[in-house]
């Protein structure tokens, strides 16, 4: 199958939405499908070896991380992607990508499918404080519903995000099909180097946060436990790994907290490098976003043997449910504290958590759920799949 992707972001850009492009597309090319990415071009990056059909792009006010792709080169782009004879558009995000992805879409003749990747109910409110958060859910709930019932099939990366899309009123096919983790990928990383480069003895319980520095990442509730958990276990590190723009906000609440002996901010790391190592030199991976929809951090922790301390709200709850690998504290600071001194007390459970984590990532390996993917493209493809805005609804089982 030949499949044109676009996507408002991509790397260099880091972050959920790239890492689930780039881990599909590679394991889709190498189930024999072609997949074609339009995203934006980022001013003096380099693609690094990631191919992708590159537009011109704009700065976005506020936010110097994203650009916005011009629609005028997008057109531009259209005597080529009419000659490459696609069998179908797949829309990652719902900016620019959407609505010129259905433009691209209809121009082409082929059916059209999106991934929802943003919890945006939970989302807007904290970059848009001035206005009221039952407004402006209300408002994010009519985009998603009006967006999602215009596609011929939704892809959803957990069965918690599939059922809150339904209440929204979303009725086309929604299958749910999370992003893997290519688990080989995930076998290495040096404990002992990390720790050395960062001045942390060795016997020092590290505990780990890896995302985007964000505000909906839910950091402050991480860094309120942390003060808590120290009562207990005074020699608790925490390190962030990424940057953000809650970055400032945070490391001001750590000193406002007194925490700056206790908590390590080192950016963003190379996935194939100093990535691997950071996980490596945590004693456990903690993690307590109510927005995300579906939590790859913890696969990537579980993959290298990081027992992980996570909430259930939303997308990790198919993660971290069956409790394989994983403490599930409450969503409550204080009980997310408990959780983490329990578990620095007791290098029985660790290792339990451990060997639990690597065999139950298997569960979730990419090449099973891009198969999976392909899978939901033929049905689309072949007309078996309910045009947009009418009203059956199918969910898979997430893995």
């Amino acid at each position: 199958m030949k499949v044109l992707m676009i996507s408002d972001v991509y790397f260099p850009r880091v972050n959920g939405v790239s890492t689930s492009i780039q881990t599909f597309r590679r394991e889709l090319a190498a189930l024999g499908h072609q997949v074609d990415l339009i995203a934006p071009e980022y001013p003096g990056a380099q693609d690094a070896g990631e191919s992708a059909i590159r537009v011109a792009s704009r700065y976005v006010p506020f936010d110097p991380e994203d650009r916005m792709m011009r629609t005028d080169k997008l057109r531009e782009l259209m005597p080529r992607l009419r000659a490459g004879k696609y069998d179908l558009v797949h829309i990652q995000t719902p900016f620019v990508a959407h609505y010129k992805g259905i433009e691209i879409a209809d121009d082409l003749g082929v059916p059209r499918v999106e991934t929802y990747h943003t919890f945006f109910e939970e989302y807007l409110f904290h970059y848009v404080p001035l206005l009221p958060k039952e407004f402006l859910r209300g408002l994010s709930r009519r985009f998603s519903r009006t967006q999602c019932n215009r596609m011929n099939a939704l892809i959803v990366p957990s069965g918690a995000m599939r059922d809150k899309l339904a209440d929204y009123g979303v009725t086309v096919p929604m299958h749910v099909i999370p992003t893997g983790i290519p688990v080989t990928r995930f076998s290495g990383g040096d404990r002992g180097a990390f720790r050395r480069a960062h001045g942390i003895p060795e016997d020092r319980p590290v505990l780990l946060f890896v995302g985007r520095v964000a505000f909906e990442k839910n950091i402050d509730f991480l860094l309120r436990a942390l003060q808590l958990a120290v009562a207990r276990n005074p020699r608790l590190l925490l390190i962030i790994a990424g940057e953000g723009p809650a970055l400032d906000s945070l490391k001001k609440l750590t000193a406002k907290l007194g925490l700056r002996e206790h908590v390590l901010f080192v950016g963003y790391l190379d996935r194939q490098g100093a990535l691997q190592d950071c996980y490596r030199a945590a004693d456990a991976f903690v993690f307590a976003s109510r927005t995300e929809t579906q939590g790859l951090v913890l696969l990537e922790a579980m993959a290298l043997g990081v027992p992980v301390i996570s909430t259930a709200v939303m997308g990790t709850r198919d993660i971290v449910g069956p409790r394989r690998g994983a403490l599930v504290p409450q969503d409550d600071e204080a009980d997310f504290a408990a959780h983490i001194v329990s578990l620095m007390d007791n290098p029985g459970l660790q290792s339990r958590l451990s060997g639990e984590g690597r065999i139950y990532v298997r569960e979730w390996h990419a090449d099973v759920l891009a198969r999976r993917l392909a899978a939901a493209w033929q049905e689309v493809v072949a007309g078996n799949c309910t045009p947009a805005g009418a009203t059956a609804l199918s969910a898979p089982r997430a893995a």
